[in-house]
């Protein structure tokens, strides 16, 4: 069956803000046993599985250097590494040859008119940071990265429940990018179902949703 050819209603499910002293697998599994059933979809936000791990990063205890405040100027303001603070993260994270060979790689691709050259060289797994625009607080102070390992996550929680799982990251204009998913679906056919971006990590305080089947 194609998923995108079907109905699917999302269930946000409201959590208690989530943080490193939680177990995310124990989180997605207490909150969803009530509503989730075979045939349903858990769906999880990026950020509070990265929160869970401990990843985040208060904004001010970062002190960027002259390289990352000089970068931070050219991506758009709206993006994930924007700020010093942000870009010193995705510095710290992948090391300063990836950093400037990915700012080269940029702007050699904005010259003729080529999008996304720096994440293709320096890393794909930097568009995921969340910067602290966006979040609910405490963590509207934070950066936060990408989870690590995030297939381990959506494959517990599917060998427990046997629910597809899905860990997903989704913005506002529609862009979606799946981390991990354990399931017998493909991940292009979620693309469609989650551009409307069901999941809320501000004030709804809805990082869980279960998609269901109509």
């Amino acid at each position: 069956m194609v998923l995108s050819a079907v109905k699917w209603v999302p269930v946000p499910i409201r959590t208690h803000i989530i943080t490193e002293k939680d177990d995310i697998v124990e989180v997605v599994l207490k909150y969803t046993s009530p509503v989730a059933e075979s045939g349903d979809i858990i769906v999880i936000a990026e950020s509070p599985v990265a929160i869970a791990q401990g990843r985040a990063v208060l904004s001010s205890s970062m002190k960027s250097g002259l390289l990352a405040r000089f970068l931070s100027k050219f991506p758009n303001k709206d993006g994930s590494l924007g700020t010093p603070e942000a870009m010193q993260l995705a510095i710290n994270e992948v090391g300063t040859f990836r950093i400037i060979l990915g700012a080269l790689a940029a702007a050699l691709g904005k010259m003729v008119g080529r999008k996304g050259d720096f994440y293709r060289v320096a890393g794909r797994d930097l568009a995921k940071i969340d910067d602290i625009a966006g979040t609910l607080p405490p963590y509207d102070r934070y950066i936060v990265p990408g989870p690590k390992n995030p297939k381990e996550i959506t494959d517990k929680i599917f060998k427990k429940t046997g629910i597809t799982t899905v860990i997903a990251d989704i913005n506002d204009i529609k862009c979606v990018d799946i981390l991990a998913i354990s399931g017998k679906v493909k991940e292009k056919e979620f693309i469609e179902i989650l551009k409307n971006n069901p999941l809320g990590n501000d004030d709804q305080q809805t990082p869980i949703v279960v998609l269901k089947r109509v």
